[in-house]
């Protein structure tokens, strides 16, 4: 009972807003479903008194034409009103569909890169389409056949007892009772399988998205038997979730309509023998018997109402909680008045751990950079080069000491204004599904494609486009599956530069670009970027060899700092080490 309450109030703290929004279409709704309830009322009255009147030839052709003429004009005021009350209820519970689905995904852009972690892609995918489905169809036809089951089943049970008889009507109470029961520890049984279900339909949504997207991987590796056993026991566990759902649905809808046809056998019976007796006219058993297949509707839909409703109680369970987290990464509730940024980035003693209880993945870190000044930061693999990019992006806080940007710490910067003046190659590249000049434009929608291709020429991949059938217009694969892994770069950094941001930080980005391409782009960057600030984190030594400063990390310290020929000049150093080693593979591969 605790769960379901609490479940409940979850459920009304997401949708309740969107409710109240809609509120007036949903209650013209339920007045123009109550009018035709109330009207299908009168139409077993006619049968009835077409019944007695032809029973006792009381009732000429005039009559029969008035009694139809009656029976017509209803089903035309059943016939409009079915039209609004759909129109009304069920088109605002698309609207709100619509709704709560641009409200979780404004949601999933606020949440930090800790949530991503945490979460699976197809279990985040199955919020967008099971959940918000299962919401609608419980604010849609879950509403519809809720009230009108209530409604119709009141208002046929008050006909019932005063036009035909009181005793008559309780004793058909007997197995709705029976009904409303069972139906209230059905749905608590539902809600709970079906939250299983959803759960088991992430997991395989999940395991299908990581398994096409490393298809390459599979294949190279030659693991496709066992991916598709491991799919078969994730799929077998969907099976199963999704079969505990059917088998209690396919018990509970057999036992509804048994308590149907008791209800009917009761009338029948106990009718009949009042029929029998002379208590109740032929026209009354007649009418009894409608009002009671009138009330056939109402039972079956009550099952389907708390089936929907249940499992609609269960989807927004699941999307509060996502409603229901909090960035760590948000505005500073006083932030400083700041709209645009220099370039000059003060690091003070920063350190940084991922988790408490882990150790720092950069500790005292000490860096002074001046507008237009570029800074190279090396180091080997799992040195913390990444971890200073996301710090510097503010991706994640600092745990110790500061960052500051034109001598404002990171925190006071509203997030809008730090993000609109870095540009940021990030190691993965990504590059979404659209054109190039699309994707190269992402930051800029409203560039020239003069600039995109300026933008591209100085990223030294306009050539490569224009080898393209369809140039600028080739629409990129998922991730930019089509390109080369140089391609994604260049692309990655074209976009970048069309941004023109005082900040441009290139992580890694030119690792998958030759020598030649590589010197290309550094002497385009230290054109354009003349008085900006550029960041450059690299492996090559070549890369950094024009840079003001050379940032040296080691196990998240910094082990060396200064210009590239004075970390040169420090024959034992880890600068020097770097170098040494990288001229010798370079001579080693000419000799070969």
């Amino acid at each position: 009972m605790k769960r379901k309450q609490t479940t409940s109030k979850k459920a009304a703290q997401v949708l309740g807003p969107l409710l109240r929004r809609h509120a007036a279409a949903y209650l013209l709704g339920l007045v123009t479903l109550f009018v035709v309830d109330y009207v299908n009322l009168f139409i077993p009255q006619y049968m009835g008194e077409v019944t007695d009147g032809l029973a006792a030839n009381a009732l000429d052709a005039r009559g029969i034409f008035a009694v139809c003429a009656k029976i017509v004009l209803c089903g035309a005021v059943v016939l409009v009103g079915r039209f609004f009350w759909r129109y009304f209820i069920f088109g605002s519970a698309r609207k709100i569909e619509r709704e709560l689905r641009d409200l979780l995904f404004a949601k999933l852009e606020t949440l930090p890169q800790r949530y991503y972690h945490e979460h699976k892609t197809g279990d985040l995918m199955s919020y967008f389409t099971n959940d918000l489905e299962a919401v609608r169809q419980a604010i849609g036809p879950a509403v519809v056949t809720c009230f009108d089951s209530s409604v119709l089943t009141i208002l046929v049970l008050y006909r019932m007892m005063v036009n035909v008889s009181v005793s008559l009507t309780l004793y058909t109470l007997i197995p709705m009772g029976v009904l409303a029961v069972f139906g209230y520890f059905f749905g608590e049984a539902i809600e709970r399988r079906y939250a299983k279900m959803q759960k088991a339909f992430a997991e395989l949504s999940d395991y299908v998205q990581e398994s096409v997207s490393g298809e390459r991987v599979v294949k190279a590796f030659v693991q496709e038997k066992k991916q598709a056993e491991a799919f078969r026991a994730v799929n077998d566990k969907k099976r199963r979730a999704t079969l505990s759902v059917v088998r209690l649905d396919a018990a509970f809808v057999p036992a509804l309509h048994f308590l149907v046809g008791l209800t009917y056998v009761v009338a029948i019976a106990v009718g009949g023998w009042y029929t029998m007796i002379g208590d109740m006219s032929l026209g009354d058993f007649v009418a009894f018997n409608m009002y009671i297949g009138s009330l056939v509707w109402p039972m079956l839909a009550l099952g389907d109402s708390i089936t929907l409703i249940s499992q609609g109680i269960a989807g927004l369970g699941r999307l509060h909680e996502i409603m229901d987290e909090r960035s760590e990464i948000v505005d500073d509730p006083q932030p400083d008045d700041v709209t645009h940024l220099t370039g000059q980035i003060t690091i003070r003693n920063m350190s940084f751990a991922y988790q408490k209880g882990l150790p720092d993945a950069l500790h005292g870190v000490d860096v002074e950079i001046a507008p237009g000044e570029t800074l190279a930061v090396m180091g080997r693999t799992g040195a913390g080069k990444t971890t200073l990019v996301n710090l510097l992006c503010r991706v994640y806080d600092v745990t110790g000491g500061s960052i500051r940007f034109d001598g404002h710490d990171i925190r006071k910067l509203p997030l809008r204004v730090l993000h609109e003046n870095i540009a940021c190659v990030p190691q993965d590249n990504f590059l979404f599904s659209d054109t190039l000049a699309g994707n190269i434009a992402f930051g800029r929608p409203g560039a020239t494609r003069e600039q995109i291709e300026q933008a591209a020429r100085d990223a030294d991949i306009h050539d490569n486009i224009m080898d393209f059938p369809e140039g600028y217009d080739t629409m990129v694969g998922e991730r930019g599956v089509t390109l080369s892994g140089g391609q994604k770069q260049r692309a990655s950094i074209a976009r970048a530069l069309l941004k023109d941001s005082p900040i441009l930080i290139l992580d890694d980005s030119l690792s998958a670009v030759d020598t030649d391409t590589e010197e290309t782009i550094l002497e385009n960057l230290k054109r354009v970027r003349r008085g900006k600030t550029t960041i450059l984190i690299a492996h090559r030594v070549s890369t950094v060899q024009n840079a003001d400063h050379v940032l040296v990390l080691d196990e998240g310290r910094v082990v060396e700092y200064g210009g590239h020929d004075e970390l040169l000049a420090k024959e034992n150093g880890v600068f020097a080490t770097m170098w040494k080693k990288q001229q010798l593979e370079a001579q080693l591969l000419l000799e070969d």
